[in-house]
């Protein structure tokens, strides 16, 4: 996937990488950040839930708490995340990659049947990555990754759950890519994490 972007902050380059459980994001970022790394960029790699203390409750209370109060207390992190995190690093010129971002905050409290508009304002003031990616596979192929590693959390224990988990975040790329988000869709289902992460797509939204 290609990272010749031009910057939204000025400075460094802010790419967010979202998808389904079990499509390999997690490789992919970590291959990719080696990738570039080896090019001599500078890198920098975070995730979401933060490793802040707004991240560490959302960790601690994922299992417990639902709906509009969980989606909230993630939104939250997202925003203090990127004022201690995600800025400074771009501020100091670093392509800063970013395992889930908005388009997994458009999907994951909808398990708890939380509305989509509702999903969309609490995170449409959020900054927005130079380049959004986000993976797709086929939810046949997920579903049977998901049985071999085990689900790490309760919306993976949930029958159909791949299914309803692809279908919402194609939907999420469609609502960035209206809202004028800069969206990359790769396909990952069918070749490697490292592959995924070294090649050059022509995805459907993809900037030069």
């Amino acid at each position: 996937m290609s990272l010749r972007l031009c910057s939204n902050s000025g400075s460094g380059i802010f790419v967010s990488i979202d998808g389904p459980s079990g499509a390999g994001k997690t490789t992919i970022v970590h291959h990719l950040a080696q990738l570039l790394v080896s090019q001599g960029e500078h890198v920098y790699v975070t995730s979401e839930p933060s490793a802040g203390p707004i991240g560490k409750l959302c960790h601690e209370l994922t299992e417990t708490v639902s709906g509009h109060a969980l989606a909230c207390l993630y939104a939250a992190d997202r925003y203090h995340h990127v004022a201690t995190e995600i800025r400074p690093y771009l501020a100091t010129g670093d392509i800063v990659i970013s395992d889930r971002y908005v388009a997994s905050g458009l999907v994951i409290q909808r398990f708890d049947d939380v509305a989509p508009a509702f999903l969309w304002q609490l995170n449409e003031h959020v900054d927005r990555p130079d380049l959004a990616v986000v993976l797709d596979a086929d939810p046949d192929v997920i579903a049977e990754r998901l049985i071999d590693r085990g689900p790490h959390n309760r919306f993976q224990h949930l029958s159909g759950s791949s299914h309803a988990e692809i279908a919402y975040y194609r939907e999420a790329a469609d609502q960035l890519v209206t809202a004028g988000f800069k969206v990359l869709r790769v396909d990952c289902g069918e070749r490697p994490p490292a592959q995924t992460a070294g090649r050059r797509s022509s995805g459907s939204a993809a900037p030069a």
